[in-house]
Parts: C-alpha cells; structure tokens; sequence
C-alpha cells in the first residue's frame, strides 16, 4: 500500500512541477504561444493514440475494436456537449468569457477526463508482478503530466484567470489521476473490465479537443509553421519517451 501511496504522491508531485513551469512563462509573444499550444496538442495526441486508444484495442479482437470505436465517439461527443455548455459552466464558478476563457477551460476539462483512466491504469499497474511495467506505467504517466499541467496555465492566465484560481485548477485536475490510481489499486478486478472504453473514451476527448480547438487556434495568424513543426516535435518526442520507458 506504501508503494501505491508514493507513485500517487509520484503523480501530484509532476502536475505541481508542471503547474512551477506555467506560472514561469505566462508573458510570452504570440508565436511562442502557440508553439507551446502546438507542442501540447502533439503530446496530447501521441498520448492519446499511444497511451490510450492503442492499449484499449490489445487482444480483443474484432469486438475490441469496435468498443474502441465507440469510445472515441462517446469521449468526443462528451466533450461537444461540455464545449456547448461552457458558458454556463464558466458563469457557475465566477469566469467571465469575453477573452477566450471557454476555449481554455474546454482544454482543462481534456486534461481533467483523461486523467482518470490514465490514474486507474497506474492503479492497476500493481496487480501486475513486474516491476518494470509498474515503473513504465507511473513513469509515464509523471512525465507526461509535467508538459500537460504547464500548458494549461499559460493560457488561464492569459485569458484573464487569476492566479489562485489557476493554480487551484491545476491542481484539481492532477488530483483525479491520484483518485484515479487508488480507484485502480482497490477495484482492479472493475477497472481492468471497463479499462478498453475508459482509455478509448478518454483518447476521444483528446483527440477532440486537438482537431475542434488547438491545432486551428495555432492556424489562426501566419504563424502556423513553425506551431505545425511543434505539433511534431511534441509528438515525436512522446514517441521517443514512450519507447524507452517501454524498453525496461
């Protein structure tokens, strides 16, 4: 139980790193900022077909894929629908959205769903005897929490969110991977049922929200190639990540 408590703790830790990062790069040019919007939304869908949609197909066939196939849909649809109800979302918890702050909370509730399934896979990772697959799962998801948790601050910010609020933001998006993981460790027998549609639900949402809002949002101004080129460079170096964490 020690263990699952430190990987838990291992997770939070690398969103408050991530969350260090955003706050340190809040005034950047435009170009830059939608460099890192590029890099982000490459991370996020090497995450989202490497992480998510791939392993939710392993070993199950024709029906496995279908599942899949219906997962994608639903995790999209699900983000439509918050994307329609924003607005009203926004006006609940005090955001005004005259600057953008719709399309920033839209990305933060990508994160927020993704982090779940991605929390009771590490869960999860402990009813398996290898150490390495332990360590590859919770490796993996710590680092790709640091560039995800420092995506989302910039743009809050930017959009006129406050610093405290932004914060606390972050840092409950982080927390449904810690609640995640001990939802994984306690219900593994559950978990590993509904893991197929839970990584394809969230790989969904995140493709959604990179092909609806952040790689047109980088397209917007003649500054698009150099976002494009950081789309790439996000992706391949989740690639690259994801090999060598596969490796051990």
């Amino acid at each position: 139980m020690q263990w699952v408590l430190l990987a838990a703790c291992g997770i939070g830790l690398s969103t408050v790193i991530g969350t260090g990062v955003g706050f340190a790069f809040k005034n950047i040019s435009q170009k830059l900022y939608n460099c890192v919007i590029g890099f982000a939304a490459g991370v996020m869908l090497c995450a989202a077909v490497c992480g998510l949609v791939e392993p939710s197909l392993e070993g199950r066939g024709v029906f496995g894929a279908g599942l899949t196939v219906i997962g994608i849909f639903c995790g999209a649809l699900f983000l439509f629908f918050v994307d329609k109800l924003t607005p009203r979302l926004n006006a609940a918890v005090g955001i005004e959205d005259g600057k953008g702050q719709g399309r920033v909370m839209l990305l933060v509730a990508a994160i927020a769903i993704h982090h779940l399934p991605e929390g009771i896979a590490a869960g999860v990772s402990f009813g398996s005897d290898s150490v390495s697959d332990i360590i590859m799962v919770c490796g993996g998801i710590a680092i790709q929490n640091m560039p995800e948790a420092a995506v989302i601050i910039a743009p809050m910010l930017n959009s006129g969110i406050s610093r405290k609020k932004a914060l606390l933001i972050a840092l409950m998006s982080g927390g449904v991977e810690i609640l995640g993981t001990f939802i994984g460790y306690f219900a593994v027998t559950l978990a590993v049922a509904i893991m197929p549609f839970a990584l394809a639900f969230a790989g969904g949402s995140m493709m959604y929200i990179i092909i609806d809002e952040m790689i047109p949002q980088t397209h917007e101004q003649k500054l698009s190639g150099a976002a494009s080129f950081a789309t790439l460079g996000g992706f391949c170096l989740m690639l690259v990540l994801d090999s060598i964490l596969g490796g051990f």
